[in-house]
């Protein structure tokens, strides 16, 4: 087939995300780009790693090490142009795109024949008061990582005798939203705070209060009501509340209020209840339906040749259902394929075809090694819907080295017990002083005895102690 460009002129792809639907379009296009030089393909993203997002909630219930759902986008996509940064604006007139990088924003603006759309979406606190300041959220590798530290924090400060009369507070943990997001995080952080109860003497079992706050009749709608209400059922025999047909209207420092008028005393409040597409893209000048960019069954932008988008941040039709296509993980790696194999389709003078594809099912791992799941119009619930989830999940774990790290994690989890460390990023404490001689002999002692005053000359304090030890040893 003869190609519409030029044979020695560069045709540059640009992909906009490194998601799902993004990183499966440059995997297949950078298959392409090896077999044909005229193809530079470049993906921009945020993150210099693909994240595994379906076991995000694992790493927060410290049943998976927090590398091990990572992989580095260098490493799987060698082809590949790569951009670490931010999207700041989208030029469709001019086809060019302005990104920013460093830790002083540096800006670039990156040109391209195709664009691909791929940037996601961002949570949504729909402008409850408090909630967006105190929130915990549960879309990134950050997120994961510190609410880990965040459950940590609070088992040692309820631990300790000054909080006795804080504990049930300290001890209660509220989940916005009954989705898969939700309920998942909800069993994690459930079984891993009733595990750890072990090694804090002064914490009741009794003072444990885990909440599901779901605006719908049943949790996990999308599978159905008779697998909802069991999940509701096996999470309420493990001390979980179902709190069904109510919200979260608003959220103080140590208080969450329902719409119901009910207060729960809490410091930990989960934000899983909604999403919205990037702001960026609902600023295009395309149409739009609730922010997201619309494309056809192609996946191309209506009106804009050489502009593609997919996932989250597109409404792409579902040719089987007539519906627009939902937005998972599933959904958004085979449009990453057709988009890729379209493009290329467009390059040559190839047919393109239709995105068309029926979903294989869904699952839910709701903790304690239990689960629910509808594959192929069959449901399971119980320990085979949980060993279903494990097994399908790892199978789709893009390298063959995470599968192995993860299978490992979680047979180590089965022997030992959850890890209790803290991965925080405060630097130890320093000194600076003058060189120690005869001269100066008691100036390094001068400083220790007002490091924690702050004032030279100030009277030693009983912490300062063991920094004194520490620093003279060096």
């Amino acid at each position: 087939m003869k190609s519409s460009h030029p044979s020695c002129e560069p045709i540059r792809i640009l992909i906009l995300g490194g998601g799902f639907g993004g990183m499966y379009a440059a995997r297949r296009l950078q298959r392409a780009a090896r077999r044909d030089p005229r193809l530079q393909v470049t993906l921009v993203s945020r993150d210099n790693f693909f994240l595994f997002t379906p076991m995000l909630h694992e790493v927060a219930a410290s049943d998976l090490e927090i590398t091990h759902i990572v992989s580095p986008v260098r490493s799987m996509l060698p082809h590949v142009n790569f951009f670490c940064g931010e999207v700041d604006a989208i030029d469709l007139e001019h086809r060019r795109v302005r990104v920013s990088h460093g830790f002083g924003r540096h800006a670039h603006d990156l040109e391209y024949d195709h664009l691909l759309l791929g940037l996601g979406s961002v949570t949504n606190f729909f402008k409850l008061p408090g909630v967006e300041e105190r929130a915990v959220t549960m879309k990134s590798l950050g997120d994961a990582i510190g609410l880990r530290n965040r459950l940590i924090s609070l088992l040692e400060e309820a631990d300790t005798e000054c909080a006795a009369e804080q504990r049930e507070g300290l001890m209660t943990v509220v989940v916005a939203g009954g989705g898969f997001s939700g309920v998942e995080t909800i069993g994690g952080v459930n079984d891993f705070i009733r595990d750890s109860l072990r090694h804090y003497p002064h914490i009741s079992p009794q003072l444990v209060r885990m909440v599901v706050v779901h605006p719908g009749d049943v949790i996990l709608p999308e599978l159905g009501p008779e697998l909802g209400a069991y999940a509701q059922k096996k999470l309420a025999e493990r001390g979980i509340e179902i709190r069904t047909n109510v919200k979260v209207a608003r959220a103080t420092e140590d208080t969450v209020m329902l719409s119901d008028g009910t207060r729960i005393p809490t410091r930990t409040l989960i934000w899983t209840a909604g999403t919205a597409p990037h702001p960026i893209v609902g600023m295009l000048p395309c149409q739009c339906e609730r922010g997201r960019i619309c494309a056809n069954e192609f996946l191309e932008v209506p009106g804009r040749p050489g502009v593609w988008a997919l996932g989250d941040c597109a409404v792409v039709p579902d040719l089987t259902t007539g519906r627009p296509c939902p937005p998972t993980a599933q959904h958004a790696c085979r449009q990453g394929h057709v988009a890729a194999d379209n493009i290329l389709a467009a390059i040559t003078g190839g047919t393109k075809r239709p995105f068309r594809f029926k979903a294989l099912g869904q699952l839910a791992a709701i903790g304690h090694r239990a689960g629910v799941a509808r594959i192929l119009g069959v449901k399971f619930s119980g320990f085979p819907a949980w060993w279903i989830w494990r097994s399908i999940y790892l199978s789709k774990l893009p390298t063959l080295e995470k599968r192995i790290r993860v299978a490992i994690d979680w047979t180590l989890d089965l022997i030992f017990s959850k890890d209790l460390v803290q991965f925080l990023t405060v630097r130890a404490i320093t000194v600076s002083h003058i060189q120690h001689d005869e001269e100066h002999g008691h100036a390094a002692e001068a400083d220790l005895l007002a490091l924690r005053s702050g004032e030279p000359g100030a009277p030693p304090t009983p912490s300062a102690a063991p920094v004194r030890q520490e620093v003279l040893m060096n």
